[in-house]
């Protein structure tokens, strides 16, 4: 969904939309993904704005063109989208997470057995 009162761009919303149905399944490898005019209807939004948040991801290998025909999910867009997420998370929000665990001094084993808990649905 998008938030239009969001401080990211909603260009890079679009993109996001679309990375999430890939990895949701509802969008699979081979299967056309919503054209710039269908975002420009459901959004109410300028179709040269969702045409640049599709192109990110033509950019990237996750889409591709059938020309005269729209954007299609390639082969291994879900695969490139999972490792760019990882990265993302690894680099970025891990090193958060952990800083802020250390201010609030919370120790690794404690972060370990909570994890366990939430993966067996005893997240207290």
């Amino acid at each position: 969904m998008l938030n239009l009162d969001s401080d990211k761009s909603i260009y890079i919303q679009i993109a996001e939309i679309i990375e999430n149905d890939i990895l949701s399944g509802n969008l699979m490898e081979e299967e056309q993904a919503p054209s710039t005019n269908e975002f420009a209807k459901v959004y109410n939004i300028n179709p040269s704005t969702a045409r640049k948040g599709l192109n990110i991801l033509v950019d990237e290998g996750i889409l591709y063109k059938k020309r005269g025909i729209g954007m299609f999910v390639t082969p291994n867009g879900r695969k490139k989208i999972l490792k760019k997420r990882q990265d993302k998370f690894f680099k970025e929000r891990l090193p958060e997470i952990i800083k802020e665990a250390e201010r609030l001094e919370i120790d690794r084993e404690k972060i370990i057995g909570y994890i366990k808990r939430i993966e067996e649905g005893q997240n207290d």
